[in-house]
């Protein structure tokens, strides 16, 4: 195991790794990236949201990431089209994460029958099942699991303790943090003639596409017939619920604690927020975004941001939590008005009952 790191580079370098225009010293030295109120004078930081524009004006950092219309300011900029996609591209020239070398740890346990792809590293206390299948350049670190009929594409990456349950595939450039479990059982169970509940042999596999990353302690389970699927380049994040026979489509985001029902139906491009809960056989079209915390228990068309419990539209959630706020001065000002309507009615009841008389 290594890891490599660049100590530092001129600001023109960087400027031109990244395809970025400098308007700046070339010559200025900087040794790696920050946030725009941590970074120093050698170090460089960006900007892509407006709410911190002014942020740049009094950052101490040697540069910033900037958009190119950005305004002129008196410390350096690199100016390109996606300043966030840059600056994460910058930290990887300063930063490289540890590499394995391949080689296959003495404690590991590797089935007779399991076809492992050239250059992998096999680690510590790991066991790779009957009939796995791996690509090449597989790294997998130690107590990593793979049960048998397993199959992965080339460059699969599991940290310790992720475990990969019977059958499922796994697509190219899969990466499983720690504590991921692909393809436990999924959740089914039918009452029997006695009252009791009778567990559902949960026979479909886990599909995970291209470029998926799964985050730590998420759970992606098996499918009771059919399989469970996710598209290529979505990202799963911690504490991810994925319920049996659920679809999701491509370069979708599962934010953390985010649970899917069993059979529910997410499109591609989807934005799941925090603690988003979705029902069970639930379709959610193409690009929606539901905003942190909300749950939905109904189909959701494509392009719908969708906010609240029980969610609805964005926009009228949010004219409804500012009016939400104001009940307390509203409901004095309905109780104000009865007691007017009130007295206005006792004053002309009490008219009335005098003319009466008379």
């Amino acid at each position: 195991m290594h890891s490599s790191t660049i100590s530092s580079m001129k600001l023109g370098e960087l400027a031109s790794r990244l395809g970025a225009e400098l308007r700046g010293n070339a010559d200025l030295e900087v040794t790696g990236v920050k946030g725009i109120e941590e970074a120093g004078p050698t170090e460089v930081t960006f900007v892509a949201n407006p709410r911190y524009a002014g942020l740049a004006r009094t950052t101490r950092a040697a540069a910033v990431l900037v958009e190119p219309e950005f305004q002129e300011i008196a410390t350096a900029t690199l100016r390109i089209k996606n300043p966030y996609l840059a600056f994460s591209r910058s930290l990887g020239l300063f930063y490289q994460p540890p590499a394995y070398a391949p080689g296959i740890h003495p404690t590991a346990v590797i089935d007779a029958t399991a076809e492992i792809g050239a250059g992998a590293h096999i680690g510590a206390y790991v066991v790779v099942g009957p009939g796995v299948r791996l690509g090449a350049h597989a790294t997998l670190l130690p107590h990593v699991v793979l049960y048998p009929g397993v199959q992965a594409g080339e460059h699969f990456f599991a940290h310790a303790h992720a475990v990969v349950r019977e059958n499922c595939i796994l697509g190219d450039h899969v990466t499983l943090e720690n504590g991921v479990i692909i393809g436990a059982d999924g959740f089914g169970f039918a009452k029997n003639e006695a009252g009791h509940w009778e567990k559902i042999p949960q026979s479909g596999p886990v599909r995970l596409g291209n470029r998926v990353d799964v985050q730590a302690n998420a759970t992606i389970d098996r499918a009771t017939v059919g399989a469970t699927q996710i598209g290529d380049g979505t990202k799963v994040d911690n504490l991810v619920q994925v319920g049996h026979g659920s679809h999701v489509g491509e370069n979708t985001l599962l934010c953390s604690q985010t649970g899917l029902a069993g059979s529910s139906m997410v499109g591609n491009n989807v934005i799941l927020a925090g603690q988003v809960g979705i029902a069970g056989h639930c379709s959610i079209g193409d690009g929606v975004i539901l905003t942190a915390q909300s749950a939905v228990s109904h189909d959701v068309p494509a392009g719908k941001v969708i906010s609240g419990s029980p969610g609805f539209d964005n926009r009228v959630w949010l004219r409804a939590v500012t009016i939400f706020q104001r009940l307390p001065e509203l409901l004095k000002r309905l109780d104000r008005m009865e007691k007017k309507v009130a007295a206005r009615e006792a004053a002309e009841g009490a008219t009335d009952g005098k003319e009466s008389r008379e």
